[in-house]
């Protein structure tokens, strides 16, 4: 009996929470529309935020409920705006290729680490002493934190600095958000000729501090024939709404700072 008695109220303890979970299931229960989760399956699960959204499921509901585009998903790409469409029976929207872009260019042979950091070895423990220990504060910490968080080993550490291989990038932005100095940006593919470099220091000290950062010399600008290229705060930048891909501007730089690639 000692042990009978706890064991019968625990019992029906538990009898009447399974009948009240029940009873609760039933009466909160919501339909859910069947294309959402139809939706949801054909997306990548990358959970990237990328299309605007906080999630797949999240991005599979506006479209249904409030009409999102349907090609927003860059991970999934048009595989997923086609599986989309399927689904809700309308025509495919068009997926511009991305790529995520490194802009700088300051690896070991041409800039050095102004001291020896002997703490946690990631990019943002680094920033919090001193803005870095580059030469550079706004280049390349190059300790991998963007490499660490990309699921598909789209980056890498390359003589000191992150390196995109466009053919495995999916352009979801996980590493442009962990980047402590901001230099990862995502691009159009077809139009990928960019400035690789991010300092806004003058000519003089950022020739003092990597061999292969922009100068500001305004001679991009001037080449340019689509008035694509400005200098801002003594750095060149692109604006790709213009740019043709004509490949002047990386012609006539004298620092060869502006690159271009190609998916392979």
């Amino acid at each position: 009996m000692t042990y009978l008695i706890p064991a019968l109220i625990l019992g029906v303890c538990g009898i009447m929470a399974g009948a009240l979970l029940t009873i609760a299931a039933k009466v909160f229960h919501v339909d859910v529309d069947e294309r959402i989760v139809k939706i949801n399956e054909a997306l990548p699960q990358a959970n990237c935020g990328a299309c605007g959204y906080a999630g797949c499921a999240d991005y599979a509901s506006a479209i249904v409920n409030n009409g999102a585009p349907t090609n927003l998903c860059r991970p999934g790409g048009s595989e997923a705006a086609v599986k989309i469409a399927a689904v809700l029976g309308t025509a495919a929207g068009e997926v511009i290729p991305m790529t995520a872009v490194v802009h700088c260019n300051g690896d070991c042979d041409a800039t050095e680490t102004a001291f020896e950091f002997n703490g946690v070895q990631s990019c943002k423990a680094v920033k919090r002493f001193y803005g870095g220990n580059g030469m550079c504060k706004y280049g390349c910490i190059g300790l991998g934190d963007c490499a660490d968080v990309c699921e598909y080993n789209a980056i890498e550490i390359k003589n000191g600095v992150a390196k995109v291989t466009p053919s495995l990038c999916k352009a979801c932005g996980q590493c442009a958000a962990v980047c402590p100095n901001k230099l990862i940006s995502i691009k159009p593919l077809a139009k990928h000729i960019d400035v690789l470099c991010s300092s806004q220091a003058n000519g003089k000290a950022t020739k003092l501090s990597c061999k292969n950062g922009c100068i500001g010399c305004k001679i991009c600008e001037k080449k340019c024939p689509s008035g694509a290229v400005r200098v801002e705060n003594f750095h060149a930048v692109i604006d790709h709404s213009k740019c043709t891909n004509c490949g002047e501007c990386m012609n006539a730089c004298p620092v060869k700072v502006i690159h271009t690639c190609e998916r392979s």
